[in-house]
């Protein structure tokens, strides 16, 4: 009963093939590809896997992208599935004014940390953070509803945006400092604490809103980057996107 996850993020593709669809599942092999590289995935990286018995996708780069991935598939005789953010699934509950348009990776990475704090300290808040091309900030009450989220610019669209728009900052990014003084310092500590703000907001809204402060997971390719800088408890969890799948995938076993 092995279980292949994909995650399509705006640069890249990450796979994992587990034991079995279920939460804790042993990883049986995992890799991850830049989009512009997928075409090769079944003649190199998934050559050699075994076929799995179900496939769950989550895709935020397009549908162009999508059937990409659809036809290194073939491979194998294996219909994939992919998530389709609703108004309920595996145990959260979506507060979005309009369900469908919260974008999966959000809706699949709450469902991860719900059960990830659920199996290790039982019902609490939750703020889940992506951070990535985009960074999300999340906020999951008790009972696991979705309360709403904060999108904001990753370091790179930030800097980007500072080069198109202003004239002298095309420079090497820096380090974070307290107190920058000079211009890539000053862009990169720019960039970290505007992002490690809006964290740290959104934790201040939650902890008012429950009466007890969340549980921090933090997820996506460039976590590493701010973690080290943010004030709050926290955890990073690169497997986030993946828990939910295979949460999703388990209960759509028992359904």
């Amino acid at each position: 009963m092995s279980f292949f996850a994909i995650d399509i993020g705006n640069t890249r593709l990450k796979w994992a093939q587990y034991a079995s669809p279920q939460p804790g599942a042993a990883v049986l092999a995992q890799g991850a590809v830049f989009l512009e590289n997928i075409d090769g995935l079944a003649e190199a990286e998934w050559k050699n896997l075994s076929a799995p018995h179900s496939i769950l996708g989550c895709n935020v780069a397009g549908d162009a992208v999508r059937r990409r991935v659809e036809e290194q598939l073939e491979l194998w005789d294996v219909e994939p599935s992919w998530v389709v953010s609703s108004a309920q699934a595996a145990g959260v509950t979506n507060g979005y004014d309009h369900p469908g348009r919260l974008g999966c990776d959000r809706f699949v990475a709450q469902i991860g940390a719900r059960h990830h704090v659920l199996a290790r300290v039982g019902p609490k808040p939750v703020l889940v953070v992506m951070v990535g091309t985009a960074v999300t900030v999340d906020a999951l009450d008790a009972d696991g509803h979705f309360l709403g989220g904060l999108i904001l610019p990753g370091h790179g669209i930030m800097l980007r945006a500072l080069e198109g728009g202003t004239a002298g900052l095309r420079v090497p990014t820096g380090e974070v400092r307290n107190f920058p003084t000079n211009t890539s310092d000053g862009l990169t500590s720019g960039g970290t604490y505007a992002i490690n703000g809006a964290m740290e907001r959104m934790h201040r809204h939650l902890s008012a809103r429950c009466g007890q402060e969340p549980v921090t997971l933090m997820t996506g390719g460039a976590g590493w980057k701010v973690a080290p800088w943010l004030s709050i408890e926290h955890e990073l969890i690169d497997s986030l996107i993946f828990d939910g799948l295979l949460a999703m995938q388990s209960h759509r076993l028992v359904l």
